[in-house]
This record gives structure tokens, C-alpha cells and sequence, in this order.
């Protein structure tokens, strides 16, 4: 299950929508020219959607204070994102030419020159400088140094139920300092924060699968429960192995030996390195070798109470787990963050690429688009192209809520995943039969019935939408060229005529009724700390999965960095290395028996017995061809080998 960033952020209004990140905001370029003066340079997305006239409840005390993080566009930032595209481009010249994280700096990064003018432009508005990074300056001060300093007046909004500060017109910087400065974060103080969700159980309590099980999908059959589809229908998988989950991606011969993956959530587990050991040497993974699982954290963890610290301690585990149970020999390295919020998150990618951590990122959080704002899509995104020339490519879950109807009202995709820099993981139910072989997959989506009072039926099936892969098609970021030609125009164009961004790009097994097996130290009934297995899913064990096939395929190929691998994941589009998943795969309705105890822990107070259909994913749906479920498909046998040098 992954984690959305925001818990989500409070008092969003669900129906908000954002303007079109596009142009200079999506490729990271510094802003033209304020309309209202020569000497300012706007910088555009910083007021956002929400600090509306109607909203607005009057001026912020001049004497409140103001955190904001000034980020630095660089030499040039438009050369840094046609440089991140051409590296990436399997049909481009410079394809592959990556640079060292000391040469992308060198080449793109701030001069001291431009942080020197930019310190002292901040200093000089009344504003103290608190921090400076190879990306940011971050300043403290009150209301009116901010408002001198950014050219704007800072207001108070309502914004759903709660009141928020935020500027009353564009931010700009002056033009003096020849665009210097890509954006301005923290001018207003809505959440941004991201953390863990409903279908990852906190380690602080206890949680386990009852059963019965299948140990590979259709094993057991439940003969004593009602039909469904009209055919009596298979006990929920116990949970799928690493074994099972390389066989069926075509994982052959190939460890990932030699590949650096990293993982980023919020917090470090404490008992990430027994866990992940106890639970390889239980399913015949390849036992770890010393430095292979390293941790990244930060001096000191702050918010933890708000985030919920200990919710995110399950989320590492799926993620260091899955990946080391499909690509057992590629180096681990965790990078934690100091808390939920979207600055100490870009602040871990930021140093996976400042410090060439790995090649490959998996990162299993993200949040709805309709709380995304374009100054921090901006700051990601130029993370990411830093990335990219460097030969690193991000992994991101794309959402595990269907069209986020259901959970928002509005139909969205989620965010980071919807950047275009990059891949999104979307996720499906998986079906491994006897001897590890690939049956079928569908696009998760389930629909939940239980169990009727007499045993004899299940009611109101196939019963309610439950929860799915996220997708769809994005209202704030242009269609990328890379999806040109191979997504359908009516998904392209659904929110703009001119095209825009579609998620995900790629699947993999994410359905928690046909889902993963992990194992992690959690608190019992009786307070005693132990470990103990349960099955998970969500497009959060999806994103590792990928993330692993994908060190697989750079074994394959060499050990030589795939990088930004959107590119060559769409020129490979139609072949067969793709699954074409859709959601009929068999030519008839596809369900599962799940029984829970209803305590979560054991059948003291009951068990709770339901029919989990599959391919059910709120409006979206999986069908032949490029689908906003499933994006190009899931691996064949024939993927890995397809990065293999010729």
C-alpha cells in the first residue's frame, strides 16, 4: 500500500484544479517578465488555486513569521531539461552520455556568483538566511520582510474548513537578478506533507491474514461459499514470493548484480535489517550480504506525531523487501526523511542525485494532483532532470484509489506520478498458477461483497468499489513526447485539447487479494514486539517491483545506467515484452474469497468472510492497448532481455 502525501492535506478543497504547468514551469525555465514592472521576474505558480477573492479573509499580520525555501534555477534551465530529454532518448545522439553528479552541477547548477546575489537580495528585504543547499536558499523573517522581498502581499484564505496564509498575487524577484531564482516555497502554510494510508497497518499494532489461503492463485478452491461469475471461485492467495513474482516478470538468470537501487519514504523502521533478513532466509531469497542494505537518514526527525512515524515503518519494509525478492543482488540503499512534508521528501531525492546514490529510485507516496502546487511541481521536476543526466531514473507509485472519485469527488490523477520526468507504476491483480507459471493479469480494481448472514449469498454483489490503481489523465501537466502516437488521443485530450500527461506508464502486480508477502516486527495484544508475516498490496508494492525488474534489465545490458527510462519503456511499445493487460482476461468475471479476522489479529471476536472481484477500477479500465490502469503493460519474459546490448 503506498503512501499519499497529504493525510491529506487539510481543508483542501477536493474540487480545486491548478493552471496548466506548462511551457517554462514544466521544463524548470525561470519566469519572463512580471506584466506590472520591468524590474520584476514573476515566478510563476506561487499563489495558488485556493487563495481566491472569495476566499480571502484580509491581510496576515506584518509581524507573523514566514519559513520559505528560495530555490535556485541555475546556469540554465532550459538547457538542463533538453539535456535530461536527449540523454533519455533512445533515438537521440546523445543518448546515454550522462553526467557526473560533479559535472551536472558544474554545468547546471548555481554559480556562487548567483547565490551570493540571491543571499543578498534576501538579506537586504529584511529576511534571515537559515540554510543554503546546492538547490535552495531557505530564509526566516516576518510577513512584511517577505512581502518587501517577493513583491507580493500576503493574505489569509479560508480553504475548506481551516484558514490559511498564502500571497495575493504572483511572487516575483527582481530582474536584476537574471533569472537566478526558479521558485519560492513556504509563502503559504497549508500542509504539504505526505503519509501512510488504510491498507498499510501500522507496525504498533499487530495485523494478520486469517484464511483460508491458496498458495498459488486457484490452489483452493472455496467449495462451501456461493458461487460467483457463476462458478465457485479461489481462497485469496496467501501472498506471492519472490520467486513467484521473477518468474512470472521474467526475471530468468539475471540478480540485478552490480545496480545501486534506493528507496525513499519518510523515517527509518528500526528493525529494517532483522526484518529483512529474517523474512529472506524464510522464503529462499538470497541471504544479505554485509553493506548490501545501507540506510541514508537525517541528523533529527521532526513531525513525528503529525505524519504518524510508525505508519511509515511498514512502508520501507514492503519496499526493502520486494525489491530484494525479485533482484536479490542489487545494493539497497534507504534514504529517510525527517518528516512527511514535501521540502524533507525533495530533500532525500535531492541527495540520491547530489551524491549519485543509485541509478534506480523506487518512492511509494505521492498525493492527489488537486493538491500539488506548480511552485513545488517546479522544484521536483528539476530534481528529477538533475536526475536524469545524470543517468538516474525515479519510480512512482501512481495512486491506489482508482480516479480518486470515490476518495475526493473529483476525478485526478496523483502526484509526483504525474510529472513528466517521471515513471509511473500503476498496478494489477495477478494470477501465478502451479509450478510459478504466469496465468493472467487484470488491472486492479476491486469491488467488495460480504458474506450473507445464512452463508448462502453474497450481498448486494459484486458489492462496493473498494479500492484500484490510480490513474488517468493529468489537468496540470502537457502530454510528454514520449507518449505521443502510442496513448489514445480521447485520453490524451480528456482535461485539454492540446494534449495532456497520462498515468501511469507501466504495472505491476499491486492487488492486496492477489498480493505480497512480507514480514516485519510489529506490537502484540500483549505489548511484546515480534515478528510476523501478513499479505500487502497497493501500486506501493508495485513501484519496487518495477524498480527491481528494471536492475535486472541494467545487468542485462551491462550494468550501464537506463536512466530516465521513459523513453525507451514507450519505443517498446506493441512488442512482445509487454503483457497487454486488461480487465477480462479469461472471457469471464474473476473473483477471490477472503476471509479476515475482525480484530485484525485473531478470531477472538469473529471472522469476517467476502468476494473480492477483480478488474473493477472505479471508471478506468484496462483494455487492449495503451490504458490509464495499466499504461504499456507488465513485463514478459522477453523485457529484460530486450535492454541486452546487441
Amino acid at each position: 500500500m503506498r503512501s499519499n502525501r497529504a493525510v491529506r492535506r487539510a481543508g483542501v478543497s477536493m474540487a480545486a484544479t491548478l493552471p496548466m504547468i506548462a511551457g517554462a514551469l514544466a521544463l524548470g525555465i525561470p519566469a519572463a517578465h512580471a506584466a506590472d514592472g520591468p524590474a520584476r521576474d514573476t515566478l510563476a505558480g506561487t499563489k495558488p488555486a485556493w487563495a481566491t477573492a472569495k476566499a480571502d479573509k484580509g491581510a496576515t499580520s506584518d509581524s507573523a513569521q514566514v519559513s520559505a525555501r528560495v530555490y535556485l534555477a541555475g546556469r540554465n534551465a532550459g538547457s538542463l531539461a533538453a539535456y535530461a530529454k536527449a540523454v533519455s532518448d533512445p533515438s537521440s545522439p546523445a543518448y546515454g552520455k550522462y553526467l557526473s553528479a560533479k559535472q551536472a552541477q558544474s554545468r547546471f547548477g548555481a554559480t556562487e556568483a548567483q547565490v551570493a546575489a540571491v543571499k543578498a537580495w534576501l538579506t537586504a528585504a529584511g529576511l534571515k538566511v537559515t540554510g543554503t543547499s546546492r538547490h535552495y536558499i531557505s530564509v526566516s523573517g516576518d510577513v512584511a520582510a517577505a512581502e518587501k522581498a517577493f513583491g507580493t502581499q500576503l493574505h489569509n484564505y479560508a480553504k475548506g474548513s481551516k484558514t490559511y496564509r498564502a500571497p495575493s498575487k504572483t511572487a516575483s524577484a527582481p530582474a536584476s537578478l537574471a533569472g537566478a531564482v526558479l521558485t519560492v516555497t513556504g509563502l503559504d502554510n497549508a500542509p504539504h506533507k505526505a503519509g501512510s494510508k488504510d491498507q498499510l497497518p501500522p507496525p504498533d499494532a499487530v495485523f494478520k491474514n486469517s484464511g483460508p489461503f491458496s498458495s498459488y492463485y486457484g490452489s483452493n478452491i472455496a467449495g462451501t461459499l456461493p458461487d460467483a461469475y457463476g462458478t465457485k471461485i479461489p481462497y485469496a492467495v496467501q501472498g506471492y514470493t519472490g520467486k513467484q513474482l521473477r518468474a512470472a516478470y521474467g526475471a530468468g538468470s539475471y540478480t540485478g548484480k552490480g545496480v545501486r537501487i534506493a528507496i525513499t519514504d519518510a523515517y527509518a523502521s528500526p528493525t529494517i535489517a532483522y526484518d529483512a533478513g529474517t523474512y529472506a532466509k524464510a522464503h529462499g531469497d538470497a541471504a544479505w550480504k554485509t553493506g548490501q542494505l545501507t540506510q541514508v537518514l537525517p541528523k533529527n526527525y521532526t513531525k513525528t506525531e503529525e505524519c504518524g512515524a510508525a505508519g511509515w515503518y511498514g512502508e520501507e519494509t514492503l519496499d526493502v523487501e520486494a525489491v530484494h525478492a525479485v533482484a536479490p543482488a542489487a545494493n539497497v540503499t534507504y534514504v529517510g526523511a525527517s518528516s512527511c512534508y514535501d521540502d524533507d521528501l525533495l530533500d532525500s531525492l535531492s541527495k540520491i542525485v547530489d551524491n549519485h546514490l543509485a541509478d534506480i529510485v523506487s518512492n511509494s507516496w505521492g498525493d492527489i494532483e488537486a493538491n500539488q502546487t506548480p511552485d513545488l511541481a517546479a522544484a521536483y521536476d528539476q530534481v528529477f532532470q538533475f536526475g536524469a543526466v545524470e543517468g538516474i531514473g525515479f519510480y512512482f507509485s501512481s495512486g491506489d484509489n482508482g480516479d480518486e472519485v470515490a476518495n475526493t469527488g473529483t476525478k485526478q490523477v496523483d502526484t509526483p506520478a504525474n510529472s513528466a520526468w517521471v515513471t509511473a507504476v500503476g498496478g494489477t491483480s495477478l494470477a501465478v498458477g502451479k509450478g510459478d507459471k504466469y496465468l493472467w493479469e487484470t488491472g486492479w480494481g476491486t469491488e467488495k461483497a460480504l458474506l450473507s448472514d445464512d452463508g448462502k449469498s453474497w450481498t448486494n454483489f459484486p458489492g462496493a468499489f473498494t479500492s484500484g490503481a490510480g490513474g488517468g489523465t493529468s489537468r496540470t501537466v502537457a502530454e510528454p513526447y514520449y507518449q505521443k502516437g502510442v496513448v489514445p488521443n480521447a485520453l490524451a485530450t480528456a482535461n485539454n485539447a492540446a494534449g495532456n500527461r497520462v498515468v501511469p506508464d507501466i504495472a505491476a502486480i499491486a492487488d492486496p487479494n492477489t498480493g505480497f508477502k512480507v514480514g516485519q516486527t510489529q506490537t502484540f495484544p500483549d505489548g511484546s514486539a515480534q515478528y510476523s508475516e501478513y499479505r500487502i498490496g497497493g501500486t506501493s508494492l508495485a513501484a519496487p517491483v518495477i524498480a527491481a525488474v528494471q536492475a535486472l534489465a541494467q545487468e542485462a545490458r551491462g550494468g550501464t545506467a537506463i536512466g530516465f527510462a521513459n523513453p525507451s519503456i514507450y519505443s517498446k511499445y506493441g512488442s512482445r515484452v509487454y503483457h497487454d493487460v486488461t480487465d477480462n482476461p479469461t472471457g469471464s468475471g474473476l473473483a477471490v474469497a477472503r476471509v479476515d479476522f475482525a480484530n485484525s489479529f485473531d478470531a477472538a471476536d469473529g471472522l469476517l468472510t467476502s468476494v473480492r472481484s477483480l478488474g473493477k477500477d472505479s471508471s478506468l479500465s484496462a483494455v487492449k492497448g495503451y490504458d490509464d490502469v495499466t499504461g504499456v503493460g507488465t513485463p514478459t519474459n522477453g523485457y529484460v532481455e530486450s535492454y541486452k546490448r546487441r
